[in-house]
């Protein structure tokens, strides 16, 4: 379990996904579907704490977009985990790795994206339309990635690329404090509905923060190209797994 959540918060650090890592360990080790979906959000919600600490000098001037987005995504994820709790979950799971493939796709073509539709970008002056997309698009991420979140990172990244926020380890550091915000409410709605087993949760949340942190040094030193194609390969190996698992 240490070792899985270790690798899993460097992973959501650098793109996203490591719920992936952590689920079918749970799985494995016999807990429950939703139960091991609520101890894995509380195990690898620290991890974001230590990837946010790594990519703290990136998020210079961010302010405005982390506090709209940051309660867009209390809301979102609030109604994410409402509908885990209280809701039956086979056709989701059906979308969720062509959801995932679409994002990874998004994240490559996003250059090309935002310059034939003109969407703009996140430096100087934001319009409103500009504000209005982003906090559409984040308010539906964030549902997502309350009600489950595998490849919800790469959804947001997709996003902020799109928006035109093209600086990778700023978009990072912007995505891990939505994270935290998303989970933080998935954290609480699923300790009340008791989805979480405590013991196995914080033995792997000290695993997660040590990789959070470990996973934005390494993408800090490697540099965006690496990065970037780091994303994709998580996401394409995200989506082959899923759909894997859905086959047997």
């Amino acid at each position: 379990m240490l070792c899985a959540a270790f690798a899993a918060g460097a992973i959501n650090s650098i793109a996203g996904g490591g719920t992936l890592i952590t689920f079918p360990v749970l799985i494995w080790l016999g807990l429950d579907p939703k139960v091991a979906n609520g101890t894995s959000t509380v195990a690898l919600w620290p991890g974001l704490f230590g990837g946010l600490f790594g990519y703290r000098h990136e998020l210079a001037n961010s302010s405005p977009i982390l506090i709209r987005l940051g309660l867009t995504s209390i809301v979102g994820g609030a109604v994410g985990a409402w509908l885990l709790i209280w809701t039956p979950s086979p056709v989701f799971a059906y979308l969720v790795p062509f959801l995932i493939l679409f994002a990874t796709v998004l994240f490559m073509f996003q250059g090309v994206i935002n310059k034939r539709l003109r969407l703009g970008s996140l430096e100087g002056k934001p319009t409103r339309l500009w504000w209005t997309g982003a906090i559409v698009f984040q308010f539906f991420s964030s549902m997502y990635g309350g009600y489950f979140g595998a490849g919800n990172g790469i959804l947001m990244l997709a996003a902020m690329g799109l928006l035109g926020l093209n600086e990778l380890h700023r978009a990072n550091g912007i995505k891990n404090f939505l994270g935290i915000c998303i989970n933080s409410i998935a954290v609480v709605s699923f300790a009340f509905a008791g989805l979480v087993v405590w013991q196995d949760a914080l033995v792997m949340a000290c695993g997660a923060l040590a990789g959070g942190y470990f996973g934005a040094s390494m993408a800090m030193r490697i540099g965006q190209t690496w990065v970037r194609r780091g994303v994709v390969v998580i996401g394409l190996i995200i989506f082959v797994a899923m759909i894997w698992k859905l086959r047997q």
